[in-house]
């Protein structure tokens, strides 16, 4: 199956291979955020013509800092979807879950034939088909990405697993350009359920930590569940860093990430599984969200030293906790 990008180009001989090696020169991305910001001005060091348009552009409160850090990573900032993307090789979509459907159906209204959409946000399978559905063959190549580590620790070397019809081709173009991309089928969905359902884990995970260790703390108990959890996971550094890592993450980015598991959360029902634990994993980290801003919390220096400190934000909290917040026992009658 051939995808669109090269249609125009196959009566030309060995023309497909040199396509498959050929980097990137222009590209756009929808959404600057964290992920968006980070391989914009990677790219951009490589040499690619990057621009990026982004809703908080119409916002006075965020369009300065967000032209600002456009303009210290060399990437050029768009007023419109459409400008972004017109002329651009690849688009890529990196914005919330919430928004991710919404600009897949915009972007395929203004792209044609020859130009790749690569969805890399944190939807679940069922999501990323119905995007796929809105890209005919009049109009880009659709490919979904599922981006298996955080963008912030491996940069524009974050590995991603690639979906969809012209995932092979793009791949390759990708690695070419300096990107970490690896295809795994030709049907949209398979890469993204692999991202989801390893979220299920990674992510239930970070919840049980904080509802462990935060109780643990709370009895003077934690140095001694630690060391029994390392006992048993020696590998794991549950007496090292991994706590706070996994606590951070949710303290950092915790609603994003609780967006991201009520996708998980769908996928997870969308094979006819109850996704029990899934849903509180969501709760549990949206809970950690409300108690640093209920309480006031900050993050700088002055609370938590250089480092962020698992120990150091859950004293916090209790410190501040609201009196009479015990839960009453239920009978068991």
């Amino acid at each position: 199956m051939i995808c669109g990008a090269f249609v125009a180009e196959i009566a030309r001989p060995g023309i497909l291979a040199t396509m498959a090696n050929e980097p990137f020169r222009r590209i756009a991305l929808v959404g600057f955020g964290e992920a968006g910001g980070i391989l914009g001005h990677d790219l951009a060091k490589t040499g690619v013509d990057v621009s990026f348009f982004d809703i908080l552009l119409r916002s006075k409160k965020g369009r300065g800092p967000m032209l600002a850090k456009a303009a210290a990573s060399g990437v050029q900032a768009k007023e419109t979807l459409r400008e972004a993307v017109g002329g651009a090789e690849l688009v890529i979509s990196a914005v919330t879950a919430s928004s991710a459907a919404s600009v897949a159906k915009e972007a395929a209204k203004l792209l044609a034939p020859g130009q790749f959409f690569l969805d890399i946000n944190s939807v679940s399978p069922e999501t990323k088909s119905r995007e796929a559905r809105h890209f005919g063959k009049r109009k880009g190549d659709f490919v979904e990405a599922a981006v298996m580590a955080p963008v912030p620790t491996q940069r524009i070397k974050v590995p991603m697993l690639l979906g969809g019809k012209c995932a092979t081709a793009l791949a390759s173009r990708l690695r070419a350009t300096g990107m970490n991309a690896t295809a795994v089928s030709e049907q949209v969905g398979v890469a993204s359920a692999i991202k989801m359902c390893r979220s299920v884990m990674i992510k239930g995970l970070e919840a049980l930590a904080i509802e462990s260790l935060f109780a643990a703390r709370r009895y003077g108990a934690e140095d001694a569940v630690l060391a029994s959890l390392d006992a048993t996971y020696p590998s794991m550094g549950w007496k090292e860093k991994l706590p706070d890592y996994l606590i951070s993450r949710v303290a950092e980015h915790g609603r994003r990430r609780a967006a991201e598991m009520r996708e998980a959360a769908l996928a997870v029902a969308d094979v006819g599984l109850a996704p029990l634990l899934t849903e509180r994993t969501a709760k549990r980290h949206d809970w950690l969200v409300d108690e640093i801003a209920a309480r006031n919390v900050s993050f700088d220096a002055g609370e938590f030293g250089e480092a962020f400190s698992w120990r150091a934000l859950a004293d916090a909290l209790a410190r501040r906790a609201k009196p009479g917040g015990k839960r009453k026992r239920r009978s068991r009658r």
